[in-house]
């Protein structure tokens, strides 16, 4: 039998491996298609049309009152049971970015309403559309605001990627699984597991943190 210490470190290989092919691209490509779905989503949440908001009220309480799983399961599960079959990588993709549109909506929300109200008005008699008060004036301000809450949701759905191992996609989570039942060594495995999930988010940290300092610098200039 492999001494557990050299197997913790042979296991770290095929494991940070499979994060950086796979989680990371997972979690990028989810809170992409996420990010467009929480800005659609918090646009119909502050319109003034009831049917749009509510809508969208309906989206947000929907994600945010349930589980990730049961939503990843739905996706896979659920709509394979009535002839709508999706692979793992889409289901995955779908199920991500359908729970960070949800979560993202509230902040974006937030951050559009937080940007003064003076700023619309000031746009509108420079002759500006509302859609163009939204991209010149009023995204670029709301950014700064929704930065850190959105770092922290990427950092959450790198965790949460873990997930899709229960729909067969192969990611970091998936492999560690598979060597512990081929070694049943699964303290030590899932503690490099751990270890590598750690160092990920430790390092998209520091980089939600340089963008903070960036950002600041700029609004103080």
């Amino acid at each position: 039998m492999e001494n557990p210490w050299q197997l913790f470190l042979s296991s770290l290989g095929p494991i940070a491996l499979a994060g950086v092919t796979v989680t990371v691209p997972l979690a990028l490509v989810s809170f992409a298609l996420g990010l467009v779905i929480a800005i659609g989503v918090a646009l119909m949440r502050i319109s003034v049309i009831p049917i749009v908001s509510g809508v969208a009220r309906f989206y947000i309480s929907v994600i945010r009152g349930t589980p990730m799983i049961v939503q990843l399961f739905v996706i896979f599960y659920g709509l394979g049971s009535i002839g709508l079959k999706l692979d793992p990588w889409p289901s995955a993709i779908i199920a991500l970015s359908l729970n960070v549109g949800g979560y993202g909506a509230e902040v974006v929300r937030a951050a559009i309403q937080s940007v003064p109200k003076g700023q619309w008005e000031a746009a509108y008699t420079v002759g500006m559309n509302r859609t163009r008060t939204l991209t010149r004036v009023i995204f670029p301000q709301a950014a700064r605001v929704s930065v850190p809450p959105l770092s922290n949701t990427f950092i959450s759905l790198v965790k949460d990627t873990s997930l899709a191992s229960l729909i067969l996609v192969t990611d970091l989570f998936k492999v560690a699984q598979q060597i512990a039942s081929a070694t049943l060594e699964f303290m030590v495995v899932y503690l490099a597991a751990a270890l590598v999930y750690w160092v990920i988010c430790l390092i998209l940290s520091f980089a939600q943190s340089a963008l903070e300092r960036r950002l600041d610098r700029d609004v103080a200039h």
